[in-house]
């Protein structure tokens, strides 16, 4: 853990320097993070951090993310007099997060989760798009803070009757329902599941694009990570109660994915289907089986990928024609030619098309679902039909059809945006090759 503070840690004084440098460098940091430990068991253990396949795998996704949130910040970070401020927060961001994802114990898993809730309010009030900022910053805020308290005082009990908080020395407990619904409440409304979802369009559609990337690519991970962590102790009651959640993260990812198909905002499109990819993942995760939580980590990594250059590529629409409404961005391929492929890679990606990661977690997780109950079969078939259905509405809506009669010129993509998109989609289509390493 002090290998990935001391990187970290570099990161401060290259405020005032290039936008380059900081990239290459966070991209040096994800380097030597491939010489860390890949094991499934606790390595490199001291100072209450340590990591595992799990963890190692998200922290990678973190600095990934946050290093690709530079580069899609052009604007912000060029043009804003609190460009330096804005650096300060992306890195507070991601040491939040690597110390989330790389702690050994309950309590301080419970602190940094709650703690990466700051800099992301800063994102969306600071740099947000619309007045109604504030409106979004407060749903988050109190969504993920009323279902969190629960959760503390659950961690106490658990202290009190185990003497321990560690990961891998917990055991299973007798619990009753409200030791239960305490200790999952905040994972659930994080992920988040359909009725808990409220939160997560107002606040993609309110924060810039480096606040839409890290709450579609990693913050809605550290639900599924914590649900992963915490069923060590939840075992024997989940498996008599876990029903009730399969049942509505499966009707609710299919009422989400019709939601997604009357969408004219592309943000809030993007952000309701990752309700419904959340809702398998979730479904996956409470049948508890081994199928079910290597999918959910392998479909949560490609998913952070994806939504997230879909948000990348929502984003240079947005700063062309001042609009994400998909009455305005129409027509696309005659208007921006050179990004109609990348928004096809992306879009087939989104819809599972092979060979990205979201085939295979999808597969992993119906397999799962499927053996749990047979019944379940109908529900996976018209949510596999339907993310194709709104992946084809978004693209097609976007890029085809007559342009909006106030454009009249022809615009290309810089560098900068093709390698932003480059570093999404290869590796979404390569992880593949060395899935291994995360199961």
């Amino acid at each position: 853990m002090l290998k990935y503070m001391m990187f970290i840690f570099f990161l401060i004084p290259l405020g005032l320097m290039s936008m380059w440098w900081i990239v290459q460098f966070s991209f040096f940091l994800v380097c030597m993070l491939f010489f860390f430990n890949f094991s499934c068991y606790w390595g490199n253990l001291g100072y209450g951090f340590g990591c595992d396949n799990l963890s190692c795998s998200l922290v990678m996704l973190s600095i990934w993310i946050c290093g690709l949130m530079i580069i899609a910040s052009q604007m912000i970070y060029y043009l804003s007099f609190f460009s330096g401020f804005f650096l300060m927060v992306v890195i507070f961001l991601l040491m939040m997060l690597i110390c989330a994802f790389s702690s050994v114990d309950l309590f301080m898993f419970y602190l940094f989760f709650e703690a990466s809730l700051i800099p992301t309010l800063f994102l969306i009030l600071g740099w947000g798009y619309q007045p109604e900022r504030l409106q979004a910053g407060i749903y988050l805020l109190f969504y993920t803070l009323f279902a969190s308290l629960p959760l503390l005082v659950v961690i106490f009990y658990v202290y009190y009757n185990s003497g321990t908080l560690v990961f891998f020395l917990l055991e299973k407990m007798n619990c009753n329902m409200y030791m239960y619904m305490g200790m999952i409440g905040a994972f659930l409304v994080k992920m988040p599941m359909y009725m808990l979802h409220l939160w997560l369009p107002k606040a993609h559609v309110e924060a810039p694009v480096s606040g839409s990337m890290i709450l579609a690519g990693v913050l809605l991970k550290l639900g599924g990570y914590g649900l992963l962590r915490v069923f060590v102790v939840l075992t024997d009651i989940g498996l008599s109660l876990n029903f009730f959640w399969v049942v509505i993260s499966l009707v609710g990812g299919l009422v989400v994915s019709l939601m997604c198909l009357r969408q004219t905002d592309l943000k809030a499109l993007i952000a309701y289907s990752s309700v419904a990819h959340m809702g398998i993942v979730i479904g996956g995760l409470m049948t508890m089986f081994c199928w079910g939580f290597y999918g959910s980590l392998v479909l949560m990594i490609g998913h952070g990928l994806c939504s997230s250059g879909l948000f990348c590529l929502a984003n240079i629409s947005y700063e062309r024609l001042g609009s994400r409404s998909l009455l305005i961005n129409k027509g696309l391929m005659n208007f921006m030619p050179s990004m109609a492929m990348w928004w096809f890679l992306l879009s087939s990606c989104n819809m599972a098309s092979p060979p990205s990661l979201n085939l295979l977690g999808e597969i992993s997780l119906f397999n799962s679902i499927v053996g749990w109950s047979w019944l379940s079969m109908l529900m996976l078939i018209f949510l596999s039909f339907f993310s194709a259905a709104y992946s084809l509405y978004m693209y097609s809506c976007s890029q085809h059809g007559k342009m909006f009669s106030g454009v009249f010129s022809c615009s290309w993509g810089c560098v900068r945006e093709f390698l932003l998109l480059f570093l999404h989609w290869f590796p979404l289509n390569f992880l593949i090759l060395g899935v291994e390493f995360m199961l």
